[in-house]
């Protein structure tokens, strides 16, 4: 227990359950939830498209992979959204949009480190990049794939940017779980509401390993739609995630 934040022990299913929650508020509420779900999607097109214009499209997985840890940060809006369905208050566009103002401190502190490990992430996609392909030029995307699979250097490239970018997002998922949801509705510090974060993961280690594997899988196809599904893979898993902060944290609510 962290600072007098409870954290429940689930069954392993409850991802599922999540699933079913969030899809029930993005119905519930399609105007808001869409809306934030396209403007994810245009900004990770807008980034595809940025490096296509540079011919660096063969590092559009990557950063796609590395976009999607400030994702927590960039649904606060649908958590507040599915807090709102939750208590029956009015709901508009407007009034989630700047939901992040209810600890605009604490969340802005937690959006340093996720920017921070952002930005560690592309460092590492460029470090492993050179360390395996040498001076050679980026191959473009038709080849990317035939690259990595069948030469020696792009299957150590592949080996290696799976476990390092394994680790750096177990530990980002670790961290941020349930954290924005605490931030907004506990008087917590990020640091705190990270701890509480880690002892959900680790309390529930098969659900949330579950859970973790939901939000890649439903977030690559997404992508892989050449990013029009992220406007409903996005909200839906904003949405989930809030259902997953009510089932692992103990409320304090009468």
């Amino acid at each position: 227990m962290v600072a007098q934040i409870q954290i429940r022990r689930i069954p392993f299913d409850a991802p599922w359950d999540w699933l079913a929650a969030g899809w029930r508020d993005l119905c519930s509420v399609p105007q808001v939830s869409l809306a934030y779900g396209a403007a994810f999607a245009v900004l990770a097109l807008a980034i595809a498209a940025g490096l296509l214009q540079f011919g660096m499209q063969s590092l559009i997985l990557a950063l796609a992979g590395g976009f999607l840890l400030i994702g927590p940060l960039v649904a606060v809006g649908l958590y507040e959204t599915s807090w709102r369905l939750e208590t029956g208050k009015p709901i508009s566009l407007r009034e989630v949009a700047f939901a992040g103002l209810k600890a605009p401190g604490q969340l802005g502190f937690f959006g340093v480190i996720l920017t921070f490990a952002f930005a560690v992430w592309v460092q590492l996609a460029f470090l492993m990049f050179m360390l395996f392909m040498g001076s050679r030029v980026l191959p473009p995307a038709n080849e990317f794939v035939p690259t990595l699979l069948f030469t020696p250097h792009g299957l150590g490239l592949l080996v290696a940017g799976t476990v390092v970018g394994g680790v750096l997002a177990t530990i980002i998922f670790s961290i941020s779980a349930i954290s924005v949801p605490l931030l907004l509705t506990r008087p917590v510090d990020a640091v705190t509401a990270m701890a509480a974060s880690v002892e959900a993961v680790v309390k529930n280690p098969k659900p949330m390993a579950l859970w973790a594997a939901l939000i890649a899988s439903f977030m690559a196809l997404g992508t892989a739609s050449l990013f029009v599904g992220l406007a409903i893979a996005f909200p839906l898993i904003g949405h989930a995630t809030w259902h997953a902060f009510r089932s692992l944290v103990v409320q304090n609510e009468p």
